[in-house]
C-alpha cells in the first residue's frame, strides 16, 4: 500500500491507492518505491566501504545499488508507458 498522507485516514490512503493503480494499468508503484530505498542503502554502505578502505565490499554494493536503481527505472517506465506520460496529465 502506498505511504500514508499525514492527516488522512486509513480508508482515504486505500482510496488513494487504488486510484494509482486503476489509472497505471494496475502497476503497484510501492515496488519502484522498495527498489529506490534499497539503492540508496546499498549506496550508503559502498560510501561507508570506501571510506574504510574495503573497496571489493564498495564495489559489490555499488553494483547492487546500480542494479536496484535499474529495477526502480524499470518499474517507473513500465507505468509512464501504460499511463502515456506524465507531462501529458499536466
Amino acid at each position: 500500500m502506498a505511504a500514508a498522507v499525514l492527516g488522512s485516514s486509513a480508508l482515504e490512503d486505500e482510496a488513494r491507492c487504488l486510484s494509482w493503480k486503476k489509472r497505471y494499468g494496475g502497476i503497484d508503484l510501492d515496488e519502484a518505491a522498495r527498489q529506490l530505498e534499497q539503492a540508496a542503502h546499498d549506496a550508503q554502505v559502498a560510501y561507508d566501504c570506501i571510506s574504510l578502505g574495503d573497496l571489493d565490499r564498495a564495489h559489490t554494493n555499488a553494483v547492487t545499488a546500480r542494479a536496484e536503481a535499474d529495477a526502480a527505472e524499470h518499474v517507473l517506465r513500465a507505468v509512464l508507458g501504460a499511463a502515456g506520460s506524465i507531462a501529458g496529465d499536466r
